[in-house]
């Protein structure tokens, strides 16, 4: 049985360019306006109303449990207890994006803490006890299962999902090892929150030079706008900053994710899975062939990305190149302070292509509460789409009026409506789509928006701009993702042999890493070695690679939309609406792009090429 998790509707990694970098303190909360806050009212309109759902789960535990050791007897009882199921994964749903949403509004907040964590706790009182389900369901001979389902039609609704769990039948295991380890899973996950704690709430960094030389306190946010200034000490400066307030927390940071990574060397195993990444894609149906594939097509780029690299170095006149220069915009003389209610405008315009229906949902949602705009003290970092069943989508942003944050609106007002049409268009045990296909509906939304810049404007600055902007999108969600899977891939295979996952082994692998993406052309500084250390992305294990599969399913079909019209529009639409009802591979493949196939990903990669050719044209 599936249970809500936040990490199934995670932002974006490093998408952190948000609130007003002009003030030097962090605002509070309650100095932002009420049209900039989401409504999280529209979920419960008060605690009460929370607790008093809490207590109907309870009640629908009690009724679920008496199911057990009864689900073989007959199909009427097996219907019923997936019924029950079903009714209380959607209760549970929404308590616990509440209490999480509440909590990322302010995670200092002792009251907010406490109830995220009374629904943590709840998601390991209410599993422990449902966790005898799929053994027993699994102990049921299929051909008993088969014939319930021709007996009775309301098992119609159910049909993908039984199919799911008996796909599943190797890796789950007695009701008795099931229960110890749903009693367990806050344990086992706390690896990820201590992270969260640590990175969201009581991390400081050291206050920076912004562009007018005032002292400014770092922040996730602030670190993306500064990294773009235009002057080279402001972003070593936050580089440097940045990297410092890691390392202080290195040996804390370097035993969390070794913990990390042997809680899914752990669970692989006890799975009988080969390994922990076959464990991850399991669930997607997805080949590890994919992820292989994926690694080997972007080495394969990467004199592209070293031509790149070069253009930069030249453009902005450097002796040696950094990571801390990949960043800046090397086109000048264009206007990119967007303030919200313009980029607002300018995402609506450009998502047209895919039909007045969309657009209008769209406009009505980014206008009735759907959004948090702005950083405050507390606020969780970076930016990512939520929600429950039976409520609206939410968008948490820490919005600063730069060009790169623009294109994070557009981005996860992508997976906004990606969660209203798979809400709408399917019953609550199919509403849910993975994340392997959530990158490819935001991901959409951002290629649309640079074919919307490009084709209002015939001047050259802003092509050219633009064309910097699709590039280092292609790198930062392609390629740079694929470094961080391919971390991934080795740091999971280094504990899986049986070695240590120790500070200096993982320092090690992400600087020579780094060297082979970037080291032809780009210095890789010390710090780099620390890459893994502020990851969050890293704790919901091999989930990267997928924003790089996903901009390669986007690039298709964004092309096709805009070659085909609605036809190829509608195709999308219905994708959309599919939600989870079936494996994300074949869901892709009926919206005009076979992601089991290495050719998405490789037409991307040649795209990048073709930008860069593009760029240096226009620049001279």
């Amino acid at each position: 049985m599936t249970f809500f998790s936040k990490d199934d509707q995670f932002p974006k990694f490093d998408v952190q360019d948000s609130a007003a970098s002009a003030a030097t303190e962090v605002p509070t909360r309650e100095s932002i306006a009420p049209e900039y806050k989401w409504r999280l009212e529209d979920i419960y309109a008060s605690t009460a109303d929370w607790e008093h759902d809490v207590e109907k789960i309870r009640a629908l535990v009690k009724q679920f449990v008496g199911y057990a050791g009864h689900l073989g007897e007959s199909a009427a009882k097996l219907l019923a207890a997936i019924r029950v199921m079903d009714e209380l994964n959607e209760i549970f749903g929404r308590v616990y994006v509440y209490a999480h949403m509440r909590l990322d509004e302010d995670n200092a907040d002792p009251a907010r803490q406490e109830l995220d964590q009374r629904a943590v706790q709840l998601s390991t009182e209410v599993y422990s006890q449902m966790a005898f389900f799929e053994p027993e369901l699994l102990s049921i001979p299929e051909e008993t299962i088969n014939s319930f389902i021709k007996e009775d039609p309301g098992f119609a609704d159910y049909d993908f999902y039984l199919k799911e769990v008996l796909r599943q039948r190797p890796h789950v295991l007695s009701i008795a090892e099931e229960q110890l380890l749903a009693s367990a899973s806050e344990v086992l996950h706390a690896p990820r929150n201590i992270f969260s704690m640590l990175n969201d709430a009581d991390l400081r960094f050291p206050k920076v030079k912004d562009d007018e030389g005032r002292e400014v306190e770092l922040t996730h946010a602030r670190y993306g706008a500064l990294r773009q200034s235009r002057n080279r000490d402001v972003r070593r400066g936050a580089f440097e900053g940045l990297y410092t307030a890691y390392e202080s927390h290195k040996n804390m940071l370097a035993a969390t994710y070794s913990t990390n990574v042997k809680r899914d060397v752990f669970m692989a195993k006890t799975r009988h899975y080969k390994n922990s990444r076959e464990m991850y894609m399991f669930g997607d149906n997805v080949p590890e062939s994919v992820y292989d594939s994926l690694i080997e097509a972007v080495h394969a780029s990467l004199p592209a990305m070293t031509r790149y690299m070069e253009l930069r170095k030249r453009v902005l006149g450097l002796d040696d190149l950094h990571l801390y220069d990949l960043d800046v915009p090397i086109v000048g003389e264009v206007n990119i302070k967007i303030p919200y209610p313009e980029a607002v405008d300018t995402v609506l315009a450009a998502i047209r292509p895919l039909g007045e229906e969309y657009v209008s949902i769209a406009k009505e949602g980014l206008q009735s509460g759907w959004v948090d705009v702005y950083e405050t003290r507390g606020k969780t970092s970076g930016a990512y789409s939520w929600g429950s069943y039976g409520t609206h989508p939410y968008i948490l942003l820490n919005h600063q009026d730069t060009f790169d944050n623009m294109f994070t609106l557009a981005h996860e007002l992508g997976h906004a409506m990606h969660t209203h049409y798979s809400h709408a268009g399917q019953p609550h045990i199919y509403a849910d789509y993975t994340i392997f296909v959530a990158e490819v509906a935001s991901t959409l939304n951002e290629n649309l928006l640079m074919h919307h810049l490009t084709s209002t404007t015939d001047d050259k600055n802003m092509l050219a701009y633009v064309a910097n902007h699709h590039l280092d999108t292609i790198r930062g969600t392609l390629i740079v993702q694929t470094l961080f899977a391919e971390f991934e891939k080795l740091a999971h295979q280094h504990v899986e042999e049986g070695n240590p996952l120790t500070l200096e082994w993982m320092t090690d692998i992400c600087l020579k890493l780094n060297e082979t993406y970037y080291g032809s052309v780009c210095a890789v500084d010390k710090q780099l070695g620390l890459l893994w250390s502020r990851i969050p992305h890293f704790y919901t294990p091999f989930y990267v690679y997928k924003y790089a599969t996903g901009i390669s399913a986007a690039t298709a079909l964004s092309e096709r939309i805009l070659k085909l019209g609605q036809p190829a529009a509608d195709d999308y639409i219905g994708f959309l609406k599919s939600g989870g009802s079936n494996h994300p591979i074949e869901l892709l493949r009926k919206a005009g792009v076979d992601m089991e196939s290495p050719e998405p990903v490789k037409a991307t990669l040649a795209l990048f090429e073709r930008l860069v050719t593009e760029l240096e044209s226009l620049i001279g």
